[in-house]
């Protein structure tokens, strides 16, 4: 299967839709008053599908078993055609397009079983997707103009040499996928003063400032110290998601002093330099996070 281990957890939601379609009239009347000798049709194919839905990952090899949190069935007759709407809710990480659709086949095709003593040529047609939402595909960010980045590797180690960055380039790599502009990469010392003229100079020309290292808890570790007094604003909710989601993959997570906060129209970050701190970090907030950007231009929610 898919790893899907990196990815947060959000709602998806999902609708598809099956067509029954008979071959009288009389077939449908029985439907209808419930009278098909083999029970009541509607009933026990929504009891089939909300079977099926939650087993989804039995029959479908690439499936992950996924908590279905909401399930409905609904009906629509149009002629000799029984619609069936199918649709699936949870908030997990990935998306439940492939349940929805299985849900809606199991309950065709439990009509099909019980309409088949009386009516020997139902057809059943058109199972397909109809919407879906969740995910990074509900959450796009559009901006007029390249997103541009500086990154700053805050090591004594290895500003003298003596270890190679590793942290430094994941962030460089993830911010190309998101479709940034790495327009500086720098490795300084773990000194305060050094990290604020940095931060002070290139806050102004772009709108991401990203520091990894001197997060922890050592006398070298000063990267929180040198931001604190510089942010306008403080992001807390940031803060909490990256140590969260570190910390469900991580036991060592909650001792990482990750900061973020806003310095005129740039986003300023300090995430841990370890290097899977560093991509943890990465994928607990990005690409959502970017929407920052759409805010500080005075947008709000509701208009993007």
């Amino acid at each position: 299967m898919v790893d899907i281990t990196h990815k947060i957890s959000t709602l998806r939601t999902a609708t598809a839709t099956a067509i029954v379609k008979v071959s009288k009239q009389e077939t449908i009347d029985a439907v209808v008053n419930n009278l098909v000798p083999k029970g009541n049709v509607f009933e026990m194919a929504k009891t089939a599908g909300l079977f099926a839905v939650k087993n989804t990952h039995l029959s479908i090899p690439d499936c992950h078993p996924i908590p279905i949190e909401f399930t409905s069935v609904e009906y629509k007759i149009e002629g000799l055609n029984i619609e069936i709407i199918f649709h699936v809710k949870t908030v997990y990480k990935t998306g439940v397009e492939v349940e929805a659709m299985h849900g809606a086949s199991i309950v065709a095709l439990t009509m099909y079983d019980m309409l088949k003593p009386i009516d020997k040529e139902i057809e059943i047609s058109t199972i397909k997707l109809v919407n879906k939402e969740g995910g990074k595909s509900s959450f796009k960010n559009k901006f007029p103009n390249v997103i541009k980045a500086a990154v700053f590797v805050c090591s004594d180690s290895i500003f003298a040499g003596d270890k190679e960055d590793r942290s430094g380039k994941i962030i460089v790599e993830k911010l190309i996928s998101y479709g940034v502009e790495t327009a500086h990469y720098e490795i300084i010392p773990d000194e305060i003063d050094i990290i604020q003229e940095r931060t002070k100079a290139f806050a102004k020309e772009h709108q991401l400032v990203i520091f990894t290292g001197g997060t922890g808890l050592s006398p070298r570790d000063v990267t929180p110290e040198a931001l604190s007094p510089l942010l306008e604003s403080r992001i807390p909710g940031i803060e909490e998601a990256i140590r969260d989601y570190g910390q469900q993959r991580m036991p060592y997570a909650m001792l990482s002093r990750t900061v973020a906060g806003t310095l005129g129209k740039s986003l300023v970050l300090a995430l841990p330099g370890s290097t899977n701190g560093a991509r943890e970090s990465m994928d607990a907030v990005f690409p959502h996070v970017m929407h920052v950007f759409h805010i500080l231009k005075g947008k709000n929610h509701d208009t993007l």
